[in-house]
């Protein structure tokens, strides 16, 4: 069996490259020969194998080798769900608990939000949590205590405001859904800093999560499509984020469970 690994071009870097690396020694023990392309090769290449792992957010990218007929995992449609916050919000809206959220409207330049934001903290009180509706690593989310701050950080880029959940600062858990099973979950938590993720100093070890999170964990993963994802869990039971493309690497570092195997295996049970 054959398959492409897809990355991205311009993140090159030992984190990264460590995952790569890692995504291939466990496709190569379960005889597949993952080849790694990044968006910028398949950007002017076709594309041929079994199935692609597509390990990016080019979502044009990702729609093109649907189009040609190769199965992407995830999809996407999902990647581009989960990388869109204010898409995620909507999609799970009604479906898994989240907390209260507005989606700024959209404008084409840096425009006057003076009057949304009045309103949002009408709604939302204060502190809320602004959140640009692309990023990673826990990058572009502030938490904000008053007008002013929420509106240095708006620019011409999409954002929403959330109800900040100040119970669950700095804390929160990582479930990893393979296949509509919870396989792996994490507890996380930050000391220094209102979010929780690794990167921003968080540390992580292992967790047993309720019955409760696992059926909000996976309920958020079919209702995104997603093959495999990490959902982010507050305190109070309310998801955060979902994650299409989770970094693997930390979680198993952190609990002793290797997940690539597992989507993996998931894969091959798909396109058999």
């Amino acid at each position: 069996m054959t398959g492409i690994l897809v990355v991205n071009h311009f993140l090159n870097s030992s984190k990264f490259n460590e995952l790569h690396t890692h995504l291939i020694t466990c496709a190569k023990n379960r005889n597949i020969d993952l080849s790694l392309k990044t968006n910028l090769e398949l950007a002017t290449q076709d594309a041929q194998a079994d199935f692609v792992l597509f390990w990016d957010k080019d979502i044009n990218l990702a729609k093109r080798l649907e189009k040609n007929g190769l199965p992407v995992f995830n999809s996407s449609r999902s990647i581009a769900l989960c990388d869109d916050k204010a898409s995620t919000y909507i999609e799970l809206d009604g479906i898994v608990p989240q907390p209260r959220t507005l989606v700024a409207p959209k404008c084409f330049f840096k425009s006057d939000m003076s009057e949304f934001v009045e309103n949002a903290i009408n709604i939302l009180g204060l502190p809320l949590v602004f959140k640009e509706c692309f990023g990673s690593f826990g990058e572009q989310v502030y938490l904000c205590r008053s007008f002013d701050e929420i509106i240095s950080h708006i620019s011409e880029k999409p954002f929403i405001l959330q109800e900040f959940i100040s119970d669950s600062a700095g804390r929160d858990v990582r479930l990893e859904i393979v296949g509509s099973k919870c396989v792996s979950a994490a507890a996380r938590e930050n000391k220094n800093d209102f979010r929780s993720n690794v990167t921003n100093g968080g540390t992580m070890h292992a967790y047993t999560p309720s019955e409760e999170e696992i059926a909000t964990a996976v309920r958020a993963c079919e209702k995104l499509g997603l093959t495999f994802g990490g959902v982010d869990i507050l305190q109070n039971g309310m998801v955060c984020e979902v994650n299409s493309n989770a970094h693997i690497m930390n979680i198993m570092n952190s609990t002793g469970v290797d997940i690539a195997p597992l989507i993996f295996n998931e894969i091959m049970e798909k396109i058999r």
